[in-house]
């Protein structure tokens, strides 16, 4: 793991992107200014914490690795695995921005980013085809494998051969920290078959739910040529990560960002 520092503002870097022509960064909950359960980076608008509060984290996180906020182009998570291609910037002025997992692009001019709290970041980058991307793989989408989507997107749109295209698995809940009931339990053996089980495994005589080694699996599937995959879990970590389950729903959002470089 690699953790950098830009003043107060702490964040997490993949060692397989590090020398690469692109900035990317998952960042802590460190170095913003909400407070109370939204302590501190907090950069998601919809958990309650004051809208300025917001914005002004999102600010903070690009100005950390010297991206405008004007470039920045999200997605409204809905835990499926709808693309949307980013040839330009989304707009400022509009209010929402569209329902979609997983998003990428071409263009140095977009930055890419996605707000998580527990849901595995997956980060894309394509050396060849100079293409990178950004997807939200909570339960629902690691079992509609939502990484083998991004795959196949990257294909059909850039031409992207996947045994080119590193993958980072960036910090989520470890499987020791998340169980799961029967509704989960029963999907991911409908989904993965004969590979169910090394994905649940037991904790206390309880099922839990290896997110890590699913969504891994899936991108070799998907013919992926490098993987990363951080091993640090939000919940465990919740000094340093929002995480959903340690918090009891009462938190904030952290942000993961990727772009090229020009």
């Amino acid at each position: 793991m690699s953790y950098s520092q830009n003043g107060n503002v702490k964040y997490w870097q993949s060692g397989l992107l590090l020398d690469k022509p692109i900035k990317h960064a998952i960042f802590t909950r460190k170095g913003g200014v909400s407070t109370g359960q939204w302590a501190e980076l907090n950069v998601g608008m919809t958990v309650g914490d004051d809208p300025k509060n917001v914005i002004e984290n999102r600010r903070t996180s690009f100005n950390a690795l010297g991206r405008d906020i004007k470039t920045m182009s999200d997605s409204w998570l809905i835990h499926g695995t709808e693309v949307v291609i980013y040839d330009y910037p989304r707009d400022p002025n509009s209010k929402l921005p569209p329902k979609a997992d997983i998003i990428m692009t071409d263009n140095p001019e977009v930055t890419l980013f996605m707000r998580y709290a527990d849901c595995v970041p997956i980060v894309f980058y394509d050396p060849s085809k100079r293409v990178v991307g950004l997807a939200h793989a909570g339960w629902k989408g690691t079992v509609k494998k939502v990484g083998e989507k991004a795959v196949e997107s990257m294909q059909a749109r850039y031409g992207s051969d996947p045994k080119d295209l590193i993958a980072v698995i960036g910090p989520s809940i470890g499987p020791d920290r998340y169980e799961v009931g029967p509704e989960v339990v029963d999907a991911v053996k409908t989904e993965f078959g004969e590979h169910a089980e090394s994905f649940l495994p037991e904790y206390n005589r309880r099922k839990h739910f290896d997110l890590w080694a699913s969504n891994e699996w899936t991108l070799k599937e998907a013919g992926v040529g490098r993987i990363d995959v951080s091993r640090i879990c939000s919940s465990e970590n919740n000094d340093l990560w929002f995480s959903h389950r340690a918090d009891g729903g009462k938190t904030g959002r952290f942000g993961a960002l990727i772009g090229l470089e020009k």
